[in-house]
């Protein structure tokens, strides 16, 4: 009973929101190098390029580019078997569509995993973690453009060939169905996800199918090239999990989040499948949206599908039904109600660790494949403490949070049968964040002392949660007190 022996305890970072250093070592213009800081309940905006005067925190990061040694050592200082990170793609290939790679860039991920392999750390890397070439966004508009495809998997392989031996789990393109919510957040994940520029009067829904499929054929292409590369590769996808609960026991609030679901997770069924779902096919019959899927595309989703299933999870949904597609049922945001049974973040986010067992039995029961939970974590204002030897912030909320979590996907393998090969947290170190720029919304056991404000040293401390999660790993997740 219990988390395997080699259960890969760590964390979860991505480049843009860590690594700063944005026009260094050969680096080109990335989507988040082109977003502006946000706040708690305030957009980011997509500028036209990079603009003097604006505030580009992704410029910054946290200067993991410079700091990567001492924060690994952190971290293995914690007992981190697994280290989350992404490549960016504009250190490898500074517009996506070169000619040749950039050494440079090749060379700073060479190091960031052999200083990870030194301390006992399995690198995991996501391939595509919102930061697309820029330059993609204005030549072809991102993966609307077929194009794409055949330049992410020139991406993939130079990753897969350099790195054998290196990495052993990849996944492609981080939370790609979050393009999915298309009201709230339409345009920005669009961009985000898949360098898509949306325009006033475009047709949004059929972009986020098109561009998507673009990216799912990319996905399978690049799974297929690394097994034939590296047959010791593991390659999964990386679902934004959120499962969606009925608001009441009324049958047609039940159909509404089914419905939702359907909406929200079909990638998931193509990544693992290998084919499209009945009902996807029906909605694109409906509205004309099949005209993009060729028969060489079926081909390669049948041949590419996932080796396992990465996931985030940080909250759960409710809906209700309002009748607003009729008896279609079909899915909008609109329909999202507040769950009353439960708390929420400072940002909104309903807290249930409940929710992440009940996530894990939906893939286990439906695909089977073994699962990693690569991202899960608590945003927080953290208050610094100035005058305490041990650590800088009390942060027993963060305690509470994980260790809640922890426990449900502990019932999840013991009592359901899961599968699960391990648990990134995110972030084990404040970064931005990836939904409004911010450096006050913090994650980590590990504080960096910088703000919103653009100011402090990046200087790194620990946090009370720091001692907490460095004894759940090394007890297997048996202690969580």
């Amino acid at each position: 009973m219990g988390f395997r022996k080699d259960f890969l305890w760590g964390g979860a970072i991505a480049a843009h929101q860590a690594e700063g250093a944005w026009n260094e070592g050969g680096k080109g213009v990335s989507i988040a190098d082109v977003m502006t800081a946000g706040s708690n309940g305030v957009a980011r905006r997509i500028t036209n390029g990079v603009i003097d005067g604006e505030d580009y925190p992704n410029h910054v990061g946290i200067d993991f580019y410079h700091h990567y040694k001492e924060d690994l050592a952190l971290m293995a200082e914690m007992g981190f078997k697994a280290f989350r990170t992404s490549i960016a793609w504009t250190r490898i290939f500074p517009n996506g569509d070169d000619e040749q790679p950039n050494e440079e860039g090749l060379k700073f991920y060479d190091d960031l995993f052999d200083e990870m392999h030194r301390l006992g750390i399995e690198p995991i890397v996501t391939l595509s973690h919102f930061e697309m070439p820029y330059h993609l966004a204005e030549k072809y508009n991102g993966f609307m453009d077929r194009r794409c495809i055949d330049f992410f998997v020139k991406y993939a392989k130079v990753c897969f060939e350099r790195y054998k031996g290196k990495v052993k789990y990849w996944m492609t393109f981080n939370e790609i169905n979050n393009q999915a919510e298309l009201i709230s957040m339409g345009a920005h994940h669009l961009a985000q996800e898949g360098a898509v520029l949306v325009k006033e009067g475009d047709d949004i829904e059929y972009m986020m199918y098109k561009s998507a499929h673009h990216e799912l054929v990319a996905s399978a292409l690049a799974v297929k090239a690394a097994h034939e590369i590296d047959p010791d590769a593991k390659v999964g996808c990386m679902i934004g999990m959120n499962g969606v609960y009925p608001a009441t026991c009324n049958p047609e609030d039940v159909l509404n989040a089914q419905q939702a679901m359907h909406q929200k997770y079909w990638y998931v069924e193509v990544h693992a499948r290998g084919h499209y779902p009945k009902h996807l096919l029906k909605k694109f019959e409906r509205k004309g949206y099949d005209n993009f899927i060729l028969p060489e595309d079926e081909k390669a989703l049948a041949e590419g599908c996932v080796d396992y299933i990465g996931f985030s999870y940080y909250m759960s949904y409710a809906t209700k039904y309002t009748g607003r597609f009729g008896r279609s049922f079909d899915f909008s945001e609109e329909d999202y109600v507040r769950n009353t049974y439960l708390k929420a973040s400072d940002w909104g986010w309903q807290i249930d660790p409940v929710g992440l067992r009940w996530c894990l039995n939906w893939f286990n029961d439906r695909f089977e494949l073994p699962m990693m939970i690569v991202e899960n974590g608590f945003g927080a204002y953290d208050k610094y403490i100035d005058d305490n030897d041990e650590y800088v912030v009390d942060d027993q909320y963060r305690i509470d949070y994980l260790a809640a979590h922890i426990a449900a996907m502990k019932e999840a393998v013991d009592y359901d049968g899961v599968d699960l090969l391990g648990y990134t947290m995110w972030a084990p170190i404040d970064i931005v964040s990836a939904s409004t720029g911010e450096y006050d919304k913090r994650y980590g056991f590990i504080y960096v002392n910088y703000n919103n404000a653009h100011e402090g040293d990046f200087s790194r401390a620990k946090k009370k949660s720091f001692y907490w999660y460095k004894h759940v790993i090394e007890t297997n997740g048996e202690d969580l007190d």
